[in-house]
């Protein structure tokens, strides 16, 4: 079953009751309304006066759902996953710490070439060629010695969004950056979820490597399905007049479809959500040696 997502906007206070989220609105108009919390999987929290209790917070916790915080710039913020949601989690997270640089190599060759993939598919449904991203695709190495993952974006983004006049990728850059980013940020939040869910500790990954970063992992994995948001900020884009410098409820409203949006795995159809439970299971699988092979979207 697909879990559900929450988002909250508005001055709330939220608290468990009966194995329920229960949401009374401090606006005092609204009726309280309630969710079952065993249906959640992403809170996201983006008012400063939102608040939970601890009851609540570890509810959520337990049942595997991540709490996603925004700042006073309704910017996704902090993350809070369970410490472990998975019974087998100490065998798991040693396989994962022990794997070998062969393999952490396979597996990022894996992914840049899904994403590169995942990327020509996006540019050739908007009529572009994409016979170099194909073939960069194929050529990709064993850790992607010479960047091909770097080239293909540096293509991908100069064709993508080329009717946005003076368009440049760049987290700070101007929107439709923050269309991306908002989405992306909901992505990874969907990514480290099931990464714990799987047994992963989503700090250590596979390619990416950064003392102060606790999600390397789920940045890597997130790769393939970063053009699923891409594509849905593209469909935003060419239904506005004018793109948004901050971010309104309509825009936050299609982000937070990202992990309903339809991916298919193997000619298998379903929720992001549930084909990155998927994913995240194959990469375990590839830990443990039961398989070499990840299981990656393709559009």
């Amino acid at each position: 079953m697909i879990k559900r997502t929450l988002y909250f906007g508005n001055p709330a206070y939220l608290k468990k009751q009966q194995d329920q989220l229960v949401v009374d609105f401090k606006d005092e108009v609204r009726p309280s309304a309630s969710v079952p919390i065993e249906d959640i999987g992403l809170v996201v929290l983006d008012h400063q006066q939102v608040s939970l209790t601890h009851g609540l917070a570890n509810a959520l916790i337990s049942n595997n759902a991540a709490l996603l915080f925004c700042d006073e710039r309704h910017l996704p913020n902090g993350l809070v996953l369970p410490m472990s949601a998975n019974s087998l989690f100490t065998e798991k997270l040693r396989a994962q710490l022990d794997a070998s640089q062969p393999l952490k190599k396979q597996l990022w060759k894996q992914t840049v070439q899904a994403k590169i993939r995942n990327q020509a598919t996006l540019l050739s449904e908007l009529g572009l060629p994409t016979d170099n991203m194909q073939r960069w695709a194929e050529q990709v190495g064993s850790g992607d010695p010479v960047n091909l993952e770097g080239r293909a974006a540096a293509w991908y983004w100069k064709n993508l969004f080329e009717h946005v006049d003076h368009f440049t990728r760049h987290r700070y850059g101007e929107p439709p950056n923050n269309m991306l980013n908002y989405g992306y940020a909901i992505l990874r939040a969907v990514v480290a979820r099931s990464l714990v869910g799987s047994g992963c500790l989503p700090a250590m990954g596979i390619h990416h490597r950064n003392k102060y970063n606790a999600f390397c992992l789920a940045d890597d994995v997130m790769e393939p399905y970063r053009p699923y948001v891409d594509r849905l900020v593209l469909d935003m884009v060419h239904t506005m007049d004018e793109l948004p410098e901050e971010l309104g409820k309509e825009e936050k409203a299609r982000l937070l479809t990202v992990p309903t949006l339809d991916v298919s795995i193997d000619g298998m159809k379903s929720p992001l959500m549930v084909a990155m439970q998927r994913t995240t299971a194959s990469l375990m699988a590839c830990y443990e040696g039961e398989s070499r092979t990840l299981a990656y979207p393709e559009m």
